[in-house]
This record gives C-alpha cells, sequence and structure tokens, in this order.
C-alpha cells in the first residue's frame, strides 16, 4: 500500500513544553483517517508541520514520497490542501471569486474548473453572495472547495463539522465520503465529534501528550467496540475453560472480568459455571461506543 504521510520519532519542542514527543505514524493513500485526542495533544502542531508552518525539533517525517529536509517537498506540498481551525477567504468575495484568486494564487491558468468546484461542494447556486454572508456549513464547503484548487492528492481537515448544524454536518461528510471514492483523495480529519468522525474514518491514530497511542483501522475498532456480554465471576480460567470447550469469542479484561462476544444466555453460562464450581457475579450487555473506547484508551473526559 503506498504511503502518503508517515513519521519517525518527531518531536517539536517550545522551549520546556513537548508539544510532539517521539511520535510515529502512517497514513495510507485513499485513507481517510480520523485524527483523535484532548485539546492541547499535539494534533495542530503536527497538522502544522505537515504544511510547513513548523519545523521538528528532531525526527523526520516523509509527504508524498520526499522527506521533510528534501529542498523539493515543496513539490509534495502543492499536492496537499488543507483547512486548518478556520477557512481562509476573502469575505467581500463571493465563491466563484474566492476560487479566482486561489487559482491566481497558485499559479493555474485554466479557471474552467471552478464550475465544477462550486457544484462539487454544492456553492454553484450562491451567484455573487458575498462569503461574509454565507452560513457556517457553506463556509466550510467553500474552505474545502479552496483546498480543491489544483487537484491535491491529499486533504487536511481540522474540525471540520465544528459548530454546524445537523444538516450541514451531514453536507460535509457527503463531501468527504464523495471526494474520497470519486476522486480518490487521502483525507487527515482532526475532529472531537467521535460520533461522526466513525460514520467516516477508514483508518485511526490516538494521539496522547504529542505521542501515538494506538493507531488501527475501522474494522479493528469495530471488533473493539462490537457487542458483547461483560462477566464478572469468581474465577476467571473456570471462564476460560468454558469459553475453549465451547468455541465462544472472547476476551479477557482483568483478573474476574472478560467481554463474550458469542450469543449466550444466562441459564446457559450459568449451568455451565456451576459444573466448573465457579460462579457468575455479574453479567450484562456492553457495547461500547467509539467515545468510549476513546475515554478507555486517553482517559479523562470527552475532549478531543
Amino acid at each position: 500500500m503506498e504511503t502518503i504521510f508517515s513519521c519517525t520519532g518527531l518531536c517539536k519542542n517550545y522551549g520546556k513544553f513537548q508539544a510532539l514527543n517521539d511520535l510515529n505514524m502512517t497514513i495510507e493513500k485513499g485513507s481517510i483517517y480520523g485524527f483523535v485526542g484532548k485539546n492541547g495533544a499535539g494534533k495542530t502542531t503536527l497538522i502544522r508541520m505537515i504544511c510547513g508552518l513548523q519545523r521538528p525539533t528532531s525526527g523526520s517525517f516523509e509527504l508524498m514520497g520526499r522527506k521533510n529536509d528534501d529542498a523539493e517537498i515543496s513539490r509534495s506540498r502543492r499536492r496537499l490542501g488543507a483547512v486548518v481551525e478556520s477557512p481562509a477567504f476573502y469575505k467581500d468575495l463571493s465563491a466563484r471569486d474566492n476560487l479566482i484568486q486561489q487559482y491566481l494564487m497558485l499559479g493555474l491558468p485554466d479557471t474552467k474548473g471552478i464550475d465544477e468546484l462550486l457544484e462539487l461542494v454544492g456553492l454553484a447556486d450562491t451567484g455573487k453572495k458575498k462569503a461574509r454572508s454565507f452560513s457556517l456549513g457553506m463556509k466550510q464547503r467553500l474552505g474545502i472547495a479552496i483546498a480543491l484548487c489544483g487537484n491535491p492528492d491529499f486533504i487536511i481537515l481540522d474540525e471540520p463539522t465544528n459548530g454546524l448544524d445537523p444538516q450541514g454536518i451531514i453536507d460535509i461528510r457527503e463531501l468527504i465520503l464523495r471526494l474520497s471514492s470519486e476522486k480518490g483523495i487521502t483525507f487527515l480529519i482532526s475532529s472531537h465529534i467521535l460520533d461522526e468522525l466513525s460514520r467516516i474514518a477508514t483508518h485511526y491514530g490516538f494521539i496522547d501528550k504529542g505521542h501515538i497511542v494506538r493507531e488501527m483501522s475501522a474494522e479493528e475498532l469495530r471488533a473493539e467496540c462490537r457487542k458483547s456480554v461483560r462477566m464478572k465471576v469468581d474465577d476467571i480460567n473456570a471462564l476460560s475453560s468454558i469459553m475453549e470447550e465451547k468455541g465462544f469469542d472472547y476476551k479477557i479484561i482483568d483478573d474476574d472480568t472478560a467481554d463474550v462476544y458469542s450469543d449466550i444466555t444466562f441459564s446457559e453460562m450459568a449451568k455451565a459455571f456451576e459444573e466448573k464450581g465457579a460462579t457468575i457475579i455479574t453479567m450484562e450487555e456492553h457495547d461500547e461506543s467509539l467515545e468510549a473506547f476513546y475515554l478507555a484508551l486517553l482517559g479523562g473526559e470527552e475532549n478531543a
């Protein structure tokens, strides 16, 4: 699988504060990478570094085949589009005129693609309406349209649905999925709306204190978050023995607790445990959400 971005041992210090700490991550071509972490965890620092707005203190990264210290790294960044923090545009210009300005800034001679871009992001009917009067969702879509100028292979979105109403969130979600499937664009999305992120991401990176705690695919996350029956017992070895004998899928959580992913009933388990001379203390359905997984992995309040 081709890699769009990867980094090894990446560190960024601001005086004594370490924003990135031995960070390692990989973003594969064509993926939608959900970047999850608390405020101050290092997400924005890494994004700014990818965009060329910060330099690493140590370590290295590779962007679309070029190392960060490569004299030609700017060529890779020309294939990168980003909406960091809030969309940047000319408030007194229309959507079309904003895209024309972006084309001129990028040195793109042919502006024929602007109509297609406006149609793609749902702003084709805005006419001469100034961007300052756009809704928050429209402004976000204009930011994405600007990021799309020049046909980038990689787009970075920082909190793309922050503050949007339900319809605005749906619009952004569908746009990202469409760009991914139709144009093969790779996305790095930093978002604190974890439930929404789980609807589009193909891969995840969980960051805490400037360090990637875990990277995983959406399939791996679904396996971790799937429905189960959480059992607390007085003999974990008896539980393991019963699960193995019955061919059940299970996972030991600690010395007296396990999650069972197969269909089981209390009466069935009670009989099996009685035969082993063991006892079930509690048994309850357990369905872990992305938020719950995040809290268990990183701890603290939900604040990605």
